[in-house]
C-alpha cells in the first residue's frame, strides 16, 4: 500500500548541515533577532559553493528517505548568490526531488546592491532553468530587512514574470514592530500596500499574524505555511490565528524534512494552546493544491511512498523511482553522508573564524 508522499512547504535546503554540528554561538541568544544574528546568519554567509552543494545533497537525500517528495524552499547565501539556485536544482534534479527555489533578497549585509543581486539571481533562475520537476519564483527574506524601494523592486518582478512571492513573514514581534515603525499596520499590510503579494504568494510562519490579517492573506490568496518544530524551538509561540484560512499548509523551516516529526509535533502544539485539532492536522494535505498550482494539476500523479515497519521503503517521484528496498536509487547515500560530515567540519571552522573577527 502506498501513499502520495509529504510536502515540505516551507525550508532551507543551505541548513543541511547544521544537524551535523555547530559551533557555539558565543553570549547565547535571548530573543529571536539574536538567535538569527548569532546562528543562522553566520550560517548562510559562510556558505560557499562546496559547502552548499553538500548541504543540499545531504538535505535532499534525506528528505528522499524520509518520504519527501516536493521541497519549497527558500534560500540565502550572501556570499554566493549569483548560480547558488542552479546549485540546488542541479542537486534537486540529480537525485529526483521536485523542488520550488528562490533567493530571499535582503538588504541586512550589503543593502540596496545585495537586494538586487537577490532578486536578480531570482530573475536569471526563473528565465533559464530547464528542468522540468524544478520551478523558481521571486523571494525576499522577511519585511524588517528591506526598504519599501526592494519591496516594490521584487512585487515588479513578480508581475513581469508571471510568478508568486515567498517571503518569512510575522514570525517574530520583531516583524510586526518594524512595519509600524514603517507606518504600516503591519508586515502583511505593507508588503501588499507596495504590490509584492500576487494570487499564489507563500507567507512563511505568520506567527504574529491577527485573526483579521490572515483573513487578509486568504482573500489575496496567499498561503501561509506553518512550522511547528521551528516556532517552538525559536521560542516565538503559536500562530491560532490561523484557523482563519484553509490555504495554510505545513513545513520545516529548515528542519530535517521528517513531516510525520512535524505532524506529531503540531499535533501537540495544537492540544496545548486549544486549537481544533482537525483544523490544525488539514494542514498536512494542503501544500497539495499549493503545488498543483505552481507545477499544474497533474504533477503529483506520479508520486508514490511505500512505507513498512522499518520505515521508507520505496520512493517515486514523478514517475521516476529514487529509492528502492530501503535504498537511494540516485545517488551514494554512505557517500553522500561521508562529504556532508566533512563540509560539515570546514563549514563550522569558518563560521568560528568569522565570529573570531567579529562577522
Amino acid at each position: 500500500m502506498s501513499d502520495p508522499g509529504w510536502i515540505n512547504a516551507h525550508t532551507h535546503i543551505y541548513s543541511g548541515l547544521a544537524p551535523l554540528g555547530m559551533p557555539d554561538p558565543g553570549t547565547p541568544p535571548e530573543n529571536f533577532i539574536q538567535i538569527l544574528e548569532r546562528v543562522w546568519w553566520r550560517l548562510d554567509r559562510a556558505l560557499d559553493e562546496r559547502s552548499l552543494r553538500a548541504a543540499a545533497r545531504y538535505y535532499v537525500a534525506e528528505s528522499l528517505m524520509l518520504g519527501t517528495t516536493t521541497l519549497i524552499d527558500h534560500h540565502e547565501s550572501p556570499e554566493f548568490i549569483e548560480g547558488s539556485l542552479d546549485v540546488l536544482a542541479d542537486v534537486c534534479d540529480e537525485l529526483g526531488m521536485r523542488a520550488l527555489l528562490c533567493y530571499g533578497a535582503t538588504e541586512r549585509n550589503g543593502g540596496r546592491d545585495e537586494a538586487r543581486r537577490g532578486l536578480a539571481e531570482c530573475r536569471r533562475f526563473i528565465e533559464a532553468n530547464p528542468r522540468p520537476r524544478v520551478r523558481g519564483v521571486v523571494a525576499l527574506h522577511a519585511s524588517f530587512t528591506v526598504s519599501d524601494e526592494t519591496i516594490r523592486e521584487a512585487g515588479n518582478l513578480c508581475r513581469e514574470l508571471g510568478t508568486v512571492m515567498h517571503v518569512h513573514l510575522a514570525e517574530d514581534g520583531a516583524d510586526v514592530a518594524d512595519a509600524k515603525e514603517r507606518g504600516f499596520p503591519g508586515p502583511l499590510q505593507r508588503l501588499h500596500e507596495l504590490g509584492a503579494l500576487p494570487e499564489g504568494s507563500i507567507l512563511a510562519h505568520g506567527v504574529w499574524l491577527e485573526p483579521h490579517e490572515v483573513r487578509l492573506a486568504r482573500d489575496l490568496g496567499c498561503w501561509i505555511v506553518q512550522n511547528p518544530r521551528s516556532n517552538r524551538g525559536n521560542r516565538v509561540g503559536y500562530p491560532k490565528a490561523l484557523g482563519e484560512s484553509d490555504r495554510v499548509a505545513l513545513g520545516t523551516d529548515g528542519y530535517p524534512s521528517d513531516l510525520r516529526e512535524e505532524t506529531d509535533v503540531l499535533r501537540g502544539e495544537a492540544q496545548e494552546h486549544g486549537e481544533d485539532e482537525g483544523v490544525a492536522m488539514r494542514r498536512t494535505e494542503t501544500a497539495r493544491q499549493l503545488v498543483a498550482d505552481r507545477f499544474g494539476a497533474d504533477a503529483l500523479s506520479g508520486d508514490a511512498v511505500v512505507r513498512d515497519e522499518a520505515g521508507v521503503r520505496e520512493v517515486t517521484v514523478g514517475g521516476r523511482p529514487v529509492v528502492r528496498a530501503g535504498d537511494l536509487e540516485t545517488g551514494d547515500l554512505a557517500g553522500i553522508r561521508a562529504e556532508a560530515r566533512e563540509e560539515a567540519r570546514r563549514l563550522k571552522e569558518r563560521m568560528l573564524a568569522r565570529r573570531r573577527d567579529g562577522g
